[in-house]
């Protein structure tokens, strides 16, 4: 693994969650097409993702809790854009 796959992994999620940009998407699977181990890595987390979404497929989360989950990501981004911005 080198030096630049951290970033790589980090960015997994975004991708199997569908929040990465086009070139983000071709920028990573770039670098999953040259990186066996960060593959492995990204394999693994697709599958469990996809065991996650079976097991609780018939499982709501009750309104509350979704706005509650709503407002802390508005929360951390909103943060994450004011350190960005300085």
């Amino acid at each position: 693994m080198g030096a630049e796959c951290g970033d790589y992994l980090s960015r997994i999620y975004q991708l199997l969650d569908g929040e990465l940009d086009e070139a983000g998407r071709a920028q990573l699977q770039a670098h999953l097409d040259e990186c066996p181990p960060c593959l492995d890595e990204y394999q693994l987390d697709r599958l469990l993702k996809a065991l996650v979404q079976r097991s609780c497929a018939c499982e709501h989360a009750p309104d509350a809790l979704r706005t509650q989950i709503l407002q802390r990501i508005t929360t951390v981004r909103v943060t994450q854009v004011r350190i960005q911005e300085g």
